[in-house]
């Protein structure tokens, strides 16, 4: 028997339908939380993305504030928009769209942005606040990823998981997130030893190594829940596909629950993002944060 289809598209939905909810109830307070997206550039992806990312913000009843500038556009002047940004009281997140400019400093430019606004999550404060178990503004992707398995699995406590993948984006702060809710965790990559054996052992398993298909279905532990993250352009059968890092048609053979490419954890990337601002909104007026929609 196939295992379930964890669908991002649809818990995506759900998750930005209670944000809205909880946007309703901040505005007839006088409280309406506010995005700003920072596009260095004309990156086509990006430009795709961003205008996404306004789009689905003021569905959710948030305001938008997009701020789109040239590809020559100075380290100085870009650090000076986002101290604009950090003093505005109307924004209550900030993200600046990566990948930026060669020539600009993408890390100084990160770690400019107030760590309260910084709803991507990258500050080294909040990246630090997570390792140590602190209150902090959480990485979207990882956020989603967790919201899935809470969803799926309700207690994780006891479980053994295996990341596939040490990035800062993803596989590091996933691990945090998966030892702050007691599950056993291994991160592993593309030299661990015997890699097949270690994703094996794993009750959860998260792929973020972004080589196309590097996990079978005989890499699979028999009910496992396999969260892939990755988003692969292969060319097969004379037409450009998108697949995962793992080999989806056997692991579903396998899996108890998996999360399809597309329309699995992609989906709730943009939704998280949502959910962060409402909670530095929330923080940032000394309101409750919303349930369920934090790490």
């Amino acid at each position: 028997m196939s295992g379930a289809l964890i669908d991002g598209k649809a818990f995506s939905a759900d998750v930005r339908a209670r944000v809205a909810d909880h946007v309703v109830k901040l505005k007839e307070q006088g409280i309406t939380p506010g995005l700003a997206v920072v596009l260095v550039g004309e990156d086509p992806a990006s430009e795709v993305y961003v205008r996404n990312k306004g789009i689905q913000t003021r569905e959710a009843g948030m305001n938008s504030y997009e701020h789109k500038l040239p590809a020559d556009t100075t380290q100085d002047a870009l650090m000076a928009l986002v101290a604009q940004l950090n003093a505005d009281p109307a924004v209550h997140g900030i993200l600046v769209q990566l990948p930026l400019p060669d020539h600009l400093d993408s890390e100084a430019v990160l770690n400019a942005i107030e760590p309260a606004k910084d709803v991507d999550g990258f500050h080294i404060l909040n990246v630090g606040l997570l390792a140590t178990g602190q209150k902090s503004m959480v990485a979207c992707t990882p956020l989603g990823c967790l919201m899935m398995l809470r969803d799926r699995l309700g207690d994780l406590s006891g479980l053994n998981a295996v990341i596939v993948g040490r990035s800062n984006i993803v596989g590091k702060p996933m691990a945090q997130l998966l030892l702050r809710d007691s599950c056993t965790v291994t991160i592993a990559h593309s030299r661990t030893r015997d890699l097949g054996e270690v994703c094996r052992r794993a009750d959860i398993l998260v792929a973020a190594v972004g080589r196309p298909r590097i996990i079978p279905g005989d890499w699979i532990k028999p009910g496992a829940t396999v969260i892939d993250v990755g988003i692969n352009r292969i060319e097969e059968d004379g037409k450009t596909r998108l697949v995962g890092d793992v080999d989806f048609d056997s692991a579903r053979e396998v899996a108890g629950a998996i999360t399809p490419v597309p329309g699995g954890v992609g989906p709730m990337t943009i939704a998280c993002l949502l959910a962060n601002t409402l909670t530095a909104c929330c923080r940032a007026v000394g309101l409750p944060e919303p349930d369920g929609l934090t790490a």
